[in-house]
């Protein structure tokens, strides 16, 4: 009797494994930010895209496919001709995601790896038709300009695979070592042009300088003439006078100045 209740007790704890193990099969969970599509063994990749939660599908003939659609960053390195034909080396920093009603689409079509497989490529091509219509200047001083082009281009490019951009940014911009030598020459040069420049300026400035100081001295000169032919001596003694006060204004704000009578010696009252 004993052996039949644990044998019962056996087979109902099988099947229970069994039911548990077919129903944990048949769940699935998609988190959050992320969508699943639904791949059938007999009918193919299903065109319903399902949302965040726990689902059920049908064990081996069912297959859940996940899919990250947050924003997700990527940088893609690039080296490429401006109009000039200087080489450029450019960084595009891309926040991408796919458009959740064309994932169907896209795994059929692209596959789960489909950053890998269009973020690349469309991205060196939209970079080397935007970049070959400046020129290595007008890529430093226009970049603002170069930036939204690239992103105008590049979002309508990538709408075409199903992806959304939600920011494209030029994160680096350098040139190659030639054209690098040639601005840092290029800038030596107009240094010492600006330097050069204020030296002929300050050659002028003093020059200017020196004549309106003689044209000044000639001028005083030939009003002193003109004064010593009208007053004669006179304005000689009013010069005279005009120093003379001005020496004794000095002497009387002096404090090592000491006035003695003239013709007495009263220094330590010294006999005669």
């Amino acid at each position: 009797m004993a052996a039949k209740v644990f044998e019962s007790i056996g087979k109902f704890g099988l099947a229970l494994a069994v039911a548990g193990g077919v129903v944990n099969s048949a769940l699935y969970n998609v988190d959050a930010g992320h969508r699943a599509v639904i791949f059938d063994r007999f009918r193919g990749v299903q065109d319903i895209v399902v949302g965040e939660g726990t689902h059920f599908l049908i064990p081996w003939v069912q297959k859940p496919i996940i899919f990250d659609c947050r924003s997700r960053p990527r940088n893609v390195p690039v080296i490429t001709g401006s109009k000039d034909l200087q080489n450029v080396n450019i960084t595009l920093r891309i926040l991408f995601r796919p458009v959740a009603s064309q994932l169907p689409r896209i795994f059929t079509s692209i596959g789960e790896d489909y950053d890998e497989r269009v973020l690349p490529s469309i991205t060196t091509e939209i970079l080397k038709s935007v970049v070959a219509r400046f020129d290595a200047g007008e890529l430093i001083t226009q970049r603002e300009l170069v930036s939204r082009q690239v992103s105008d281009d590049l979002t309508e490019r990538a709408a075409t695979f199903g992806l959304i951009l939600d920011d494209v940014s030029l994160t680096h911009l350098t040139f190659g070592k030639e054209f690098t030598e040639a601005v840092e020459a290029k800038q030596v040069a107009q240094q010492e042009a600006e330097r050069a420049r204020f030296v002929v300026e300050k050659a002028e400035q003093q020059k200017k300088a020196a004549i309106i100081s003689a044209e000044g001295d000639s001028k005083a000169a030939e009003l002193i003439a003109d004064s010593l032919a009208t007053a004669g001596d006179g304005l000689i003694e009013l010069r005279k006078l005009e120093a003379a006060e001005d020496i004794a204004y000095q002497l009387s704000r002096s404090r090592n100045i000491t006035y003695l009578p003239t013709g007495q010696s009263v220094l330590l009252q010294l006999p005669q």
